[in-house]
């Protein structure tokens, strides 16, 4: 009779650590669950946020570009107009030259037409 009644016990016991380990196993999966969830849910807002940063980075990016090309278009102006001015200058500076050249043919004409 002992052994029914200690063999009963343990069959109810072992009953009971069952039920107990399989509630704690369904406590224990829904705080992972709810942990993936949460999981999930950063991961989501992570992934707008640097979508958003990107973006704005992006438009930064393309204003920079902008603000380059304007100065490239400057840059190009003032350079056509200093290699108008050099140009200019060169052909004042050929045509003293060349004022300069006749002048001292005149003297050297001179000077010959003296010496004879």
């Amino acid at each position: 009779m002992r052994e029914l009644f200690t063999s009963a016990i343990k069959k109810v016991t072992l009953e009971l650590i069952y039920q107990v380990v399989e509630e704690r196993t369904k406590e224990l999966l829904e705080v992972v669950n709810d942990i993936k969830k949460r999981q999930e849910e950063d991961f989501r807002f992570l992934n707008q946020k640097i979508d958003t940063q990107i973006g704005q980075v992006r438009q930064e990016i393309g204003q920079v570009r902008q603000e380059v090309a304007q100065l490239n278009q400057k840059i190009d102006t003032q350079s056509a107009q200093l290699n108008q001015k050099i140009d200019t200058e060169i052909g004042q500076l050929r045509q003293e030259i060349s004022q300069l050249n006749q002048r001292i043919d005149t003297i050297i004409q001179l000077l010959v037409d003296i010496k004879k």
